[in-house]
């Protein structure tokens, strides 16, 4: 088995006297793509705030690649290797879809803020700009002002910022969401195209999204994971048909 790319061990986040994050333990295999599930409420995205650093872990560890960066900022945890999005769209909008990207890729090129660089001539930093303009499909679109892409290129986006940086373990929140069902097709390619031989975990309501992207997946009820296994054993899990499937059928059945 492959090594954990990320580690969440007996984690736990309360607001006040809520506890949200229950004791959650999972782990994250390098080069897997980790699917997390769970209705809404469960903490989903709480949790994606507790890996990242935005909110503060009130017990427990997270680990990336062995090491304890619990506690620490969300910058310097984007350092070590682990880069995320937003389930709303967190874009530079006046800037192009070009400087959008190149403000991801700078810091890992090792660029630093400075008033005397003439950013235009890194050629290092233009060239895997466009790179990932192409890997995102967005390459005709590299001098549009961001705020004027559709919904779905806008999401597309953020995924290439998500990815500029070079970041080994990659999380996205719900990357689909308001998406036609054409649309999240053409997602669901794209992020298996830029997963490609990185770790990827992924929050996601769309089920067909789930089955199709995922190596394993987690779900989350109550601040806690009821169960981590293949597709397939999850479709089958009683536990989780209880507690999860069986009601989101349910939903779909009578909507």
């Amino acid at each position: 088995m492959s090594a954990c790319a990320l580690q969440l061990i007996d984690l736990h986040k309360s607001f006040g006297a809520t506890p949200i994050i229950r004791g959650v333990n999972l782990d994250v295999h390098q080069g897997e793509r980790h699917a997390i599930i769970g209705p809404n409420g469960a903490g989903k995205s709480t949790l994606f705030h507790l890996i990242s650093g935005r909110f503060p872990v009130t017990t427990g560890q997270v680990k990336l690649n062995q090491e304890d960066v619990t506690g620490l900022a969300p910058y310097l945890i984007n350092r070590r290797g682990l880069s995320r999005s937003f389930q709303v769209t967190n874009i530079f909008p006046r800037l192009t879809v070009f400087e959008n990207i190149r403000c991801g890729v700078l810091w890992s090129l090792g660029y630093r803020y400075s008033f005397w660089h003439m950013i235009e001539r890194a050629q290092d930093a233009r060239e895997r700009t466009e790179a990932i303009l192409e890997q995102i499909n967005l390459g005709s679109r590299r001098s549009v002002p961001a705020a004027l892409l559709s919904y779905a290129e806008q999401r597309a986006l953020e995924i290439g910022i998500t990815i500029a940086g070079g970041a080994g373990v990659i999380m996205l929140d719900e990357p689909t969401a308001g998406m036609s069902r054409s649309e999240t097709e053409h997602a669901v390619a794209l992020i298996r195209k830029v997963s490609e031989g990185k770790t990827l975990v992924i929050v996601e309501h769309d089920m067909s999204v789930v089955f199709d992207l995922a190596d394993r997946i987690s779900v989350l009820v109550y601040g806690q994971v009821i169960a981590t296994d293949t597709p397939a054993k999850i479709r089958a899990n009683a536990a989780v048909q209880e507690a999860y499937l069986g009601s989101a059928s349910a939903e779909a059945e009578h909507a």
